[in-house]
């Protein structure tokens, strides 16, 4: 192993234990009507696990590492987190509308980032039976089986590629011809781990994802060959003051330029 990617191996571990606890915190209340209410408008649902798990998380990843900073979706964001360079970014529950209607597609998402890279990641997915991990340095893996790297889909076939109806709204006319869509499901996190595993070949994300939904992914797919750009083809960087994004794609590098012509021109806003 690298021995550079040693501490993030340290990191990984106490990650992966937390969310194991934070996992069986989930399945606690899963299919056994929890508590809910409705945040922004009433369009994002939280549910009493969702709390429950962001004050374990905070609770145990914190107190192992408290020169480390914290962002998560159920938390009050400071300007605090910005003054660390390395940030657990959390999301206790990716795919909260379909965990409140007893269905599978949701998981635990914990990340790391340093210097705005992500570094360490687990998706814990209980209800699925998975637990996906990385570290950079480290290789990707699923239930501890190595994710392979590189592109698995065979050259001259259509490439599968999950496309939200608020990006085809920004497709040139026509293109999602040459595309095999694919549904995508509730969980952002898990539809980009996808394309990690080889079984998606991209997925367009709608903006306005947030960076708690996307940095555990995001170390998963920077093990496998794959990468997460703005469509400008910039990478996805983290810790930002603003952890809102715009219109973004992952997908294997050599796919980047042949999706992102798929939109129409902007002027980059």
């Amino acid at each position: 192993m690298n021995p550079e990617a040693r501490p993030y191996a340290d990191d990984l571990a106490l990650m992966v234990e937390a969310s194991r606890l934070a996992a069986d915190i989930a399945m606690s209340h899963f299919r056994k009507d929890p508590e809910v209410w409705y945040k922004h408008g009433g369009r994002s649902p939280v549910s009493e696990a969702d709390i429950a798990i962001d004050e374990l998380l905070k609770k145990l990843l914190l107190a192992a590492r408290p020169d480390y900073g914290w962002l998560s979706e159920e938390a009050e964001d400071s300007e605090h987190r910005l003054a660390y360079s390395r940030v657990f970014i959390v999301d206790p529950i990716d795919g909260t509308r379909a965990y409140v209607a007893g269905r599978p597609d949701w998981c635990v998402s914990v990340g790391l980032v340093e210097d705005g890279k992500p570094v360490a990641g687990v998706l814990a997915a209980p209800a699925r039976g998975e637990i996906w991990t990385a570290h950079a340095g480290g290789g990707a893996f699923l239930n501890d089986v190595r994710l392979a790297a590189g592109d698995a889909n065979p050259e001259n076939t259509a490439l599968r590629v999950a496309v939200p109806d608020m990006v085809l709204k920004e497709m040139r006319p026509g293109a999602e011809a040459s595309l095999r869509k694919v549904a995508g499901g509730p969980s952002l996190a898990l539809r980009v781990a996808a394309v990690a595993q080889g079984e998606l070949d991209g997925v367009f994300v709608r903006p306005h994802a947030s960076e708690w939904d996307l940095a555990a992914a995001d170390t998963l797919l920077g093990e496998t060959g794959h990468v997460l750009v703005d469509r400008s083809g910039a990478r996805m960087g983290y810790n930002a003051p603003d952890p809102s994004r715009g219109l973004l794609l992952a997908t294997s590098s050599k796919h980047v330029p042949g999706l992102l012509s798929l939109l129409q021109s902007t002027d980059g806003h």
